[in-house]
């Protein structure tokens, strides 16, 4: 990375050691440290970008270029976002320190799609997709148990991942699986498990014999890795298996799917947007209302009173 420098008068005053002021400026963030990752990514990109480009004074109109670059790279809105909130981040942290000018303040992050980029599989698609899993080996009934876990709670693979034997609990009557849920440093929420959700689980542990509380809810069960707790690209791989095999083959179907599958079938069984919300263990109900937004504009759709 290039040093940048402040200017008084065109003169250079003062030169910056970027290294070691990324490492300041993180170290004072209170912040997970996921985030505190995300930050130094884009923070890196940033400045190989100017470097690339010759710049080592930048401005505003710098970090607007940048913005486009990081636009053009096929990342992520939500990516792009995140990488913008530390370098806004980052410039104010320079001006508070008398370093630099805060030449990121109003930059602005990109506008995100108010409907999903996923698809949902239909009612019959997701009870094809059950169907067609062989439960008479140990493997099949890891698979089943989990994707149909997924389908029936919309928890996500990170969650899945995570969970425990010990997280599943008995409280007020009812089996409730306890998550650590996106941003969540403790297992605090919880989803439901009815009686559909919760038996695939039981007879998978069944047939995996001894197990200790603190054990992995689903595991490997490969030669190489077996009994080690799953990762998040293994689920997504397993769910993207069984979508194939009902000739589902689409990017914008994923593991991830089943969960919005969750929310739209919990929302058209009569479930208030608040019910979806708390389930979904959604920050805003803004998100949980997007959901509503795609069934509304798709059974209200003014497209049907156009019929010649």
């Amino acid at each position: 990375m290039r040093d940048i420098v402040k200017r008084s008068g065109g003169d250079i005053i003062k030169a910056l050691n970027i290294p070691e002021l990324i490492s300041s400026f993180l170290d004072s963030q209170d912040i997970r440290a996921i985030s505190k990752e995300v930050y130094r990514k884009g923070l890196e990109r940033l400045w190989t970008w100017l470097a690339a480009n010759g710049i080592s004074q930048p401005d505003r109109q710098s970090i607007l270029h940048f913005k486009l670059f990081l636009q053009e790279s096929g990342l992520s809105a939500n990516t792009v976002n995140s990488y913008l909130i530390g370098v806004r981040r980052f410039f104010a942290f320079l001006e508070g320190s008398r370093l630099y000018p805060d030449i990121a303040k109003t930059i602005k992050g990109l506008k995100q799609p108010t409907g999903h980029l996923r698809e949902a599989p239909t009612l019959s698609q997701a009870q094809e997709i059950l169907s067609q899993i062989d439960i008479s080996s140990l493997p099949g009934k890891r698979d089943f148990a989990m994707i149909n876990l997924m389908l029936r709670t919309g928890v996500r693979t990170i969650e899945v991942i995570r969970a425990n034997i010990e997280d599943i609990r008995q409280q007020a009557g009812e089996a409730l699986l306890f998550v650590q849920g996106k941003g969540r440093d403790s297992k605090d929420e919880f989803v439901l498990l009815t009686e559909k959700a919760l038996r695939p689980i039981l007879d998978y542990l069944e047939a995996r014999g001894k197990t200790k509380p603190e054990d992995p809810l689903f595991v490997s069960h490969s030669d190489r890795n077996s009994g080690e707790r799953l990762t998040t690209r293994t689920v997504r791989g397993i769910s993207k298996f069984y979508l194939r095999e009902i000739g589902l083959n689409k990017k914008t179907l994923s593991a991830h799917s089943f969960r919005h599958f969750f929310a739209t079938q919990s929302l058209k069984g009569g479930a208030a947007i608040l019910q979806v919300q708390e389930s979904m263990r959604h920050a805003s109900i803004e998100t949980t209302q997007r959901y509503v937004h795609n069934l509304s504009r798709i059974e209200d759709a003014a497209e049907r009173y156009v019929d010649f």
